[in-house]
């Protein structure tokens, strides 16, 4: 049910606070709304689905290969990412998830799908990049349709060279236009308690969301909105 995520936290021991930070991820709009914010930006869910390369073929990447994005179209496009464990991560793609942990392509979740499909800005994004949709369907579905865009960089690399890897979730903010939202994005709530909340409702990378630059900025954000004192 629509609940079922704060369950968790409403049978943990009550903890008592002045003021909360919350930072939701793919549940950042629902909770957000819970304290008088709009419902607006929306989370979108897309799957992000990695190749991983085998360690005999590890030779062929040596740092990281990024594309250079094209400012017509979402997202950043595959990318070869040595790991500090030796792994070497291929991808990822971008896929629609049809739930909000949908991190494979088998999870269904009613309600999510419901809520996404009503969506008028999901639908506006749809209509705009159909085309581009259905290739990134295609290479879910085929690893070799995403061997074949992973070439352009590495023309050695083959089909034989690489295996399925991990998968992630990634909260995409969007509003009503089917505009990506690329950047963060604050709220406050409504009333005396909505008005103790700062909601972090979107931080548009992983990278951002594990810097000490960013901790420091929504910690400035907390410092200004609650009015704290620098003792």
């Amino acid at each position: 049910s629509f609940f079922t995520p704060y369950l968790s936290i409403c049978l943990q021991p009550a903890l008592t606070s002045q003021h909360v930070i919350a930072c939701c991820g793919l549940y950042s709009d629902r909770v957000a709304v819970l304290s008088g914010c709009s419902p607006e930006p929306r989370i979108v869910p897309f799957r992000g689905e990695y190749l991983l390369l085998r360690p005999e073929k590890s030779h062929l990447v040596r740092g990281n290969i990024y594309p250079v994005p094209d400012p017509q179209f979402p997202f950043l496009g595959v990318h070869f990412t040595p790991r500090m464990d030796g792994e070497v991560w291929l991808g990822p793609n971008a896929v629609l998830a049809l739930a909000r942990e949908g991190y494979s392509a088998t999870d269904f979740n009613w309600e999510d799908f419901k809520e996404i499909l009503r969506f008028r800005g999901l639908r506006k994004l749809v209509m705009r990049y159909w085309r581009l949709g259905t290739q990134e369907a295609l290479r879910s579905l085929l690893l070799a349709a995403q061997v074949r865009q992973l070439q352009r960089f590495v023309p050695e690399l083959q089909p034989s060279d690489v295996t399925r890897g991990p998968t992630g979730v990634r909260a995409q903010a969007m509003d009503t236009d089917g505009r990506l939202i690329e950047d963060f994005v604050f709220a406050q709530g409504e009333g005396e308690m909505g008005r103790r909340i700062l909601h972090v409702r979107n931080a548009p990378s992983p990278a951002a969301t594990s810097s000490l630059a960013i901790a420091e900025m929504v910690a400035d954000k907390a410092r200004d909105t609650f009015g704290w004192t620098t003792q």
